[in-house]
C-alpha cells in the first residue's frame, strides 16, 4: 500500500465537523468582543486605513524634509577636519558640499512624488526640505570663502582695472618736458 493512501494516521485529528452547518457554532464570544455587521466594519476599516495612510505619508514626509539636517551636520565636520588650508581633500569636500543640495533641490519634486496626496500637505516639508539644503550650500560657500577662493577683495579684481594715471613724474636731473 502506498504511504499516505488509504489508511488514517492515528495522531491526525479531524477539525472540521460537518454536523454544524451554521457559522456560528455553541461557543459564546469571548469577553470584551461585540459581534457587529460587515459593512460597518469594512467602512470603519477602511477609513481607519486610509487615515493611517494619510498620517504614514505625512510623517514620511517630514522624515524626508529633515534628512539634509543630518547631511548638513557630516558635512559641517568634515569641512571642519579639512581644514582651511587649500589642498585637494578641502576642496574635494567643499565642492561636494556644493553639489549634493544643488542635485537635491533639483529634484525636490521627484523626492516628495511618493507622498502625492489630496489629503498629505507637503508644502511645509518641501519648504523645510529646500531651506536646510540652501543651508547647507551656504555652508560650502562659507568654506569656500575660508578656503579664500572666493573674489571679496578688492585686490581679486585688479586685473580687470585700467591702469592708474601718473600724477607726478620723478627725474634725476635732466628737466624733461
Amino acid at each position: 500500500m502506498e504511504k499516505g493512501k488509504g489508511l488514517a494516521r492515528r495522531w491526525a485529528v479531524e477539525l472540521y465537523d460537518a454536523s454544524s452547518s451554521s457559522s456560528h457554532s455553541s461557543v459564546s464570544d469571548p469577553p470584551g468582543f461585540t459581534r457587529s455587521g460587515p459593512d460597518a466594519d469594512d467602512a470603519t476599516g477602511a477609513r481607519q486605513r486610509k487615515d493611517s495612510e494619510t498620517a504614514w505619508k505625512a510623517q514620511k514626509a517630514w522624515e524626508v524634509a529633515q534628512a539634509p539636517f543630518k547631511n548638513l551636520m557630516m558635512m559641517g565636520f568634515m569641512m571642519w577636519m579639512a581644514g582651511s588650508t587649500v589642498h585637494l581633500f578641502s576642496i574635494g569636500i567643499t565642492f561636494s558640499a556644493l553639489w549634493q543640495p544643488i542635485s537635491a533641490l533639483r529634484s525636490v519634486g521627484k523626492v516628495f512624488e511618493p507622498f502625492k496626496d489630496p489629503r498629505v500637505d507637503t508644502l511645509a516639508p518641501k519648504l523645510v526640505f529646500i531651506a536646510l539644503n540652501l543651508a547647507a550650500m551656504g555652508l560650502g560657500v562659507f568654506k569656500l570663502n575660508t578656503l579664500g577662493l572666493l573674489p571679496t577683495n578688492a585686490s581679486d579684481w585688479v586685473s580687470s582695472l585700467a591702469p592708474a594715471q601718473e600724477v607726478e613724474y620723478a627725474g634725476g636731473g635732466i628737466p624733461l618736458h
